[in-house]
């Protein structure tokens, strides 16, 4: 535990919505969050943000800061708010224009996101992997190139690798200083092509991750994604990581002990998703630790990780870690 705080601190990577939930049980702990978001997506209101105005896609970040955030409910509600009944406003969120609007006003886009961050009084730090534009690009299987997070898992086949460009990205230096100083550092979960690894391709952050002493956890997806996962086991999860980066960015895989019900296996296959294989042995070959846990929970239909049982894990086991 750091010296100066009796707070663990928490860093967590990744996007879309599997990371705002694991932050939604982490904030109600006693520990010290900073979560470091992709900034590649360009479908939705978030890319035609980013091509209006030139600016990292507030997408991903706006989720994350309503998931950190202490206010009344309906705030949070009116910051989601996503506009349908206009034609020059439709689908775009209100968090979204007030994160471009104040990117605008401060000329930065971190800036932005902290001043943003201060107005919803949020629990912990939010900050974008980088500060300006990353396209994510995938290779494939069968060699062909395809540009653009929202593109890439339409094309239905098996990614080989994906890369960003410019591959030069500089992240901000809060978020390096948040990696050094980390007691705890969990990867995931989220898509594994277009949210967790445009992080780890950031060369400085993939260096202070592998430099970091504190416990390393990646959080394996319960189900498979159609278009970036399919058939994947959890071995293949971690495999695709390690491809990219390298040894030394994962201590342990977090994997939860599932018995989903046949009703709920059947709803998921018509969205061509599975439920991921834990291939304990296999991850392990790969000089990885696996652990299984009961931290999944099923709520209308669908198949989530329990944010509460999860935080409650992931601190305990970095209080007992040694390195």
């Amino acid at each position: 535990m750091s010296k100066h705080s009796n707070h663990l601190k928490v860093v967590v990577l990744g996007g879309g919505t599997g990371l705002s939930t694991l932050l939604r049980g982490l904030k109600k702990l006693p520990v010290e969050i900073t979560a470091i978001v992709t900034v590649a997506d360009d479908g939705g209101s978030s890319g035609r943000l980013r091509e209006d105005y030139d600016i990292p896609p507030p997408g991903d970040v706006r989720n994350v800061i309503a998931a950190l955030s202490d206010v009344e409910p309906l705030v949070e509600a009116m910051f989601q708010y996503r506009f349908n009944h206009s034609k020059d406003l439709e689908g775009h969120s209100l968090g979204n224009l007030m994160l471009a609007a104040l990117t605008d006003i401060t000329g930065d886009f971190g800036n932005a996101v902290s001043e943003m961050s201060r107005v919803l009084n949020i629990h912990g730090k939010v900050l974008p992997a980088a500060n300006q534009l990353v396209t994510l690009h995938a290779v494939y299987e069968d060699g062909t190139i395809v540009s653009g997070e929202s593109k890439i898992p339409l094309e239905d086949k098996p990614i080989r690798s994906v890369m960003i460009t410019p591959e030069k990205v500089k992240p901000l230096p809060e978020a390096l200083q948040a990696i050094k100083q980390a007691d705890l550092i969990v990867i995931g979960p989220g898509s594994l092509y277009t949210s967790i690894l445009p992080n780890l391709l950031v060369e400085d952050i993939q260096i202070a991750l592998r430099q970091s002493s504190a416990l390393k956890v990646y959080m394996c997806n319960l189900m498979t994604q159609a278009g970036e996962t399919d058939r994947y086991k959890a071995s293949h999860h971690l495999q695709a990581i390690l491809n990219h980066t390298g040894p030394g960015l994962v201590d342990v895989v977090l994997a939860a002990d599932l018995d989903l019900p046949a009703s709920i296996v059947s709803s998921y296959s018509e969205e061509y998703a599975v439920p991921v294989i834990v291939d304990e042995e296999k991850i392990r070959s790969l000089g990885v630790d696996i652990i299984k846990r009961d931290i999944a929970v099923v709520r209308n239909g669908s198949v989530r990780h329990n944010s509460e049982k999860v935080a409650l894990w992931l601190v305990y086991e970095a209080m007992n870690y040694r390195k």
